[in-house]
C-alpha cells in the first residue's frame, strides 16, 4: 500500500498493521509544525551521507517513533537534502533544507531507506498511468447514473486502453516513426492523435474496400507496418 501525505494519518495506519489486513505500507508523512532544522540534526546524527556535489547533500537514514495508540515503533524513513550553493555556484544566505519523511513496513524491515524513497517515487510513475485513461480517453467521468451501464462503457475502455497501448509500443519497434526524441512508450493521446486520427478515406474498389493515405503523411511508413503487424502477424 503506497499513499501520499494526504492519507498520513494513525488511524489507517492502525488499520493496515491489523492481523487480518496487514500489508507492507509506505505513507508520506505531513510533516506538520515538525522543523527541518530538527530533521536536519536527526540526519546528521542518524543518517548516511551522499555528497551529491560540493554545496549539496543528501542524508538517508530511519529513526522509529511511538505513538501512544499503537503497541509497537513505528518506522520513519527520512531523506533529507541540504543545499548550501546552488547549481550556478551561488552561496545560499541561509541553506535550502528539503525533507521527506515516510512511514513504512515492509516484509523486510531492513529495506535500505534509498529503496524505500525510490518506492515511493514510483507512486507518481502510476499517477501518470491512470491519467491516461481518465484524461486522454476522457474516461474520468462515466456517462451513467447506473452501475451496469458505466461496468459496460469501463470494460469497453479498457479493451480499447490495451489495444492503444500495444500500437503505441508497436511503433517503437522501428524507425519510422517522425520523432525528435528516443522513447520507451507513448502515450495514448499521443497514439490517437499520430496514428487514429491519420486523415484517410475508405475506397471500394474491384469489390474489395481500401484504406487510402497520403504519401506525404509522415507518418505513413509506421502506419503501414502497424497495419500489417496486426493483420498478418509480420
Amino acid at each position: 500500500m503506497r499513499m501520499d501525505a494526504g492519507n498520513d494519518s494513525i488511524e489507517n495506519i492502525k488499520i493496515l498493521i491489523k492481523q487480518e489486513t496487514k500489508v507492507d505500507y509506505i505513507i508520506k508523512r505531513n510533516l506538520r509544525k515538525e522543523s527541518s532544522e530538527g530533521w536536519l540534526q536527526i540526519a546528521r546524527n542518524k543518517g548516511k551521507l551522499i555528497k551529491v556535489r560540493e554545496g549539496k547533500d543528501i542524508y538517508y537514514g530511519d529513526t522509529y517513533f511511538r505513538h501512544p495508540d499503537i503497541e509497537s515503533p513505528l518506522r520513519v524513513v527520512f531523506k533529507v537534502t541540504v543545499e548550501t550553493i546552488d547549481e550556478s555556484g551561488q552561496i545560499r544566505v541561509m541553506p535550502d533544507i528539503e525533507v521527506s519523511t515516510y512511514y513504512t513496513y515492509t516484509s523486510l524491515l531492513e529495506e535500505e531507506p534509498e529503496v524505500i524513497e525510490a518506492l515511493y517515487a514510483e507512486h507518481g510513475t502510476s499517477e501518470q498511468f491512470h491519467s491516461e485513461p481518465k484524461g486522454d480517453m476522457d474516461l474520468e467521468r462515466l456517462p451513467s447514473g447506473k452501475f451496469e451501464t458505466n461496468d459496460l462503457v469501463l470494460h469497453f475502455g479498457i479493451l480499447a486502453y490495451n489495444i492503444l497501448r500495444i500500437i503505441g509500443q508497436e511503433s517503437l519497434k522501428g524507425n519510422d516513426a517522425p520523432i525528435l526524441k528516443k522513447a520507451h512508450r507513448r502515450r495514448i493521446r499521443k497514439v490517437i492523435q499520430n496514428l487514429i486520427t491519420i486523415a484517410s478515406r475508405v475506397i471500394f474498389h474491384a469489390n474489395h474496400f481500401k484504406l487510402g493515405l497520403s504519401r506525404d503523411e509522415p507518418w505513413f511508413r509506421s502506419f503501414r507496418r502497424i497495419y500489417q503487424a496486426f493483420a498478418f502477424g509480420n
